[in-house]
């Protein structure tokens, strides 16, 4: 994992702006739209872009050692059955992709139980059983970082390989908004109260215990946070790991990536940690309702293309926005030049 990351075409991204420039109508008049259809040139380094017709979310799920604290409305118990229900096709993401045309893919890095009733190959990168608490002790060990890091590359790489034109990355497990935020708050410095939310609808008694939490959990690892590799270690997750290494994966093959909430901003901030040139392979699909993600995106200079309140995660506010960058696509491409018609 140590080849660089190329920036996107800047050159193919003008000349899109150009193309987009000369069409029959009025100069900017698709807004955004505009600008996301000079992105997708850029990335698949060819104007007009291709339309995406292969978008693909991956699932990453795990268990989180913080939930058995009481950071979250429901029990760790929900983790393994919202996995069989994303087996099933019958999940939040299941149901939505269907809905804008993308497959899902899940796979167990960390669930704290195994599942010989499914598909093995949603085991096949399993990294352990459960992460650390991470008040009170590393979620991995430096090795079982590298392992995650690792899978997710693979993960990314095969799904280029497979003809995917743009990724998500989808979170599953119950107490992935307090590890989500004790990463953000550790990348940028800040302390737990600016980026910490009720994640799953806590009330305000457990919203203040959640905070608390991750103080502790900084304060604990305060003296390796400056390494991202650290970082994951002490405050992160199997799952959560791997899916930084499907980012970086995807953007070393020139593979954009849609973000979805808090969790994968989480780990889009690690990525950029690791490697800065991730940042232009990077879209916001939606804006969540955690505080985190919205002081992350701002760091990160990524504006969410949708607010609809979505807090579900799974992959599910990046899959609802992506019928936008399809009609970025189709402007570029369907609309005519004014010169044609003139």
């Amino acid at each position: 994992m140590t080849e660089s990351i190329l920036a996107p075409d800047a050159e193919l991204a003008a000349a899109a702006l150009r193309m987009s420039d000369g069409q029959a109508k009025p100069l900017g008049a698709l807004g955004e739209l505009e600008t996301l259809g000079a992105w997708l040139a850029s990335c698949q380094g060819i104007c007009p872009p291709r339309q995406l017709d292969d978008v693909r979310v991956v699932v990453f799920a795990g268990d989180h050692g913080i939930a058995a604290s009481g950071v979250s409305a429901y029990p760790a118990a929900i983790t393994p059955a919202m996995v069989r229900g994303i087996a099933a096709g019958v999940a939040g993401v299941s149901a939505l992709a269907r809905a804008n045309r993308v497959s899902v893919t899940l796979y167990d890095l960390g669930v704290a139980e195994d599942f010989a009733d499914l598909d093995p190959e949603i085991g096949r990168f399993k990294i352990r059983r459960g992460s650390g608490s991470i008040d009170i002790e590393d979620a991995l060990s430096a090795t079982e970082v590298e392992a995650a890091l690792a899978a997710g590359d693979t993960i990314a790489a095969e799904a280029v390989a497979g003809g995917a034109q743009l990724l998500i990355a989808g979170d599953l497990g119950i107490g992935n908004t307090t590890v989500a935020a004790a990463l953000i708050a550790a990348t940028y410095g800040l302390p737990a109260a600016a980026v910490t939310g009720r994640g799953t609808g806590i009330d305000d008694a457990a919203l203040a215990h959640k905070t608390a939490m991750i103080d502790a959990a900084l304060n604990r690892a305060s003296d390796r946070l400056g390494d991202p590799l650290d970082r994951l270690a002490a405050l992160g997750s199997a799952d959560m790991a791997a899916a930084v290494g499907f980012m970086l994966g995807a953007a070393r093959r020139g593979v954009p990536v849609l973000l979805d909430g808090v969790i994968a901003v989480a780990e889009a901030v690690v990525a950029a940690s690791i490697d800065p040139g991730v940042r232009p392979w990077l879209q916001a699909g939606h804006r969540s309702t955690e505080p985190g993600q919205s002081v992350a995106l701002q760091r990160l200079g990524l504006a969410p293309l949708i607010d609809l309140k979505l807090r579900l995660g799974e992959g599910t506010g990046a899959v609802v926005a992506v019928p936008i960058l399809r009609a970025a696509v189709a402007a570029l491409t369907d609309i005519a030049q004014l010169a044609d018609l003139t």
